[in-house]
């Protein structure tokens, strides 16, 4: 047990390293939420009413209906980066030593999207440190709540992003790619309109964002913001979590990266 406690303190320690060292990818991951926040936010807020929905005991701001929602791009956004990172290192960095060590090649796959899990989590407690500064209604003893939910959201999210990216054929795709997912998962969610007003404008956009695991990720995230609870949220986003991860294991196992 000592050796595999070992192995994920060292991952998480040298992805920590890695994050201090890159303040760059901290500054860019802050920088389109902000953007959301400080600007998009406020033409948004004069065309889009918003009704009294849960977890929401009152008419609420714009501004505070989407922080749930940046968080999430946040991780979005860090998952795909990372996944891509991953790869890399499978090849020709870290991962290719430690895949040559006795220790379960899953166990450190899960091992390194925890470590980004926990940068991606730093990321986003900031972004939330900064709405709060801004004015957003969120308490400190929220955002503590939150982390656990936070983690495992940014876990599946590594998972998924991972298992797209064993797909792709040749890496210099890969950009290409991941635009073509990450902005219909972020758009057809719930992450910056409530999902009865996509069902007012299109019933098939409505049932699509239904089904999109980002959708739950985020309102996992408004939940706890506000100190509620909502089973079937949960339970969604535990069943994404198991998927994920089985994606994640079998795409990984069998990447072959190609660069021409």
């Amino acid at each position: 047990m000592k050796k595999y406690i070992y192995c994920m303190k060292g991952i998480v320690y040298k992805e920590l390293i890695r994050f201090l060292k890159q303040q760059s990818r901290f500054f860019s991951a802050l920088v389109r939420p902000l953007l959301w926040l400080f600007i998009f936010s406020v033409g948004f807020k004069t065309a889009l009413g918003l009704a009294i929905i849960p977890p929401y005991e009152t008419y609420i701001t714009y501004e505070t209906y989407i922080v749930p929602g940046l968080v999430g791009m946040v991780l979005l956004f860090n998952g795909m980066q990372s996944s891509l990172t991953m790869i890399f290192d499978r090849e020709m960095g870290s991962m290719k030593i430690l895949l040559t060590s006795y220790i379960n090649r899953n166990y450190l796959l899960f091992c390194k999207m925890f470590a980004t899990a926990i940068v991606s989590t730093l990321q986003a407690i900031t972004f939330l440190i900064i709405a709060i500064l801004y004015g957003v209604d969120i308490s400190y003893g929220a955002i503590i709540l939150t982390i656990p939910v936070i983690i495992v959201s940014s876990i599946i999210l590594n998972a998924f992003a991972l298992f797209i990216s064993s797909v792709i054929k040749q890496l210099e795709n890969f950009a290409t790619v991941m635009n073509f997912v990450i902005f219909p998962m972020f758009f057809l969610s719930s992450a910056l309109y409530p999902l009865w007003k996509i069902k007012d404008s299109s019933l098939l956009l409505f049932n699509i964002s239904s089904y999109n695991p980002f959708t739950y990720i985020v309102e996992a995230i408004r939940f706890c913001l506000y100190g509620k609870f909502d089973l079937e949220i949960f339970l969604i986003l535990g069943i994404s979590l198991i998927i994920s991860l089985i994606m994640a294991f079998v795409g990984f196992k069998s990447k072959k990266v190609s660069h021409s």
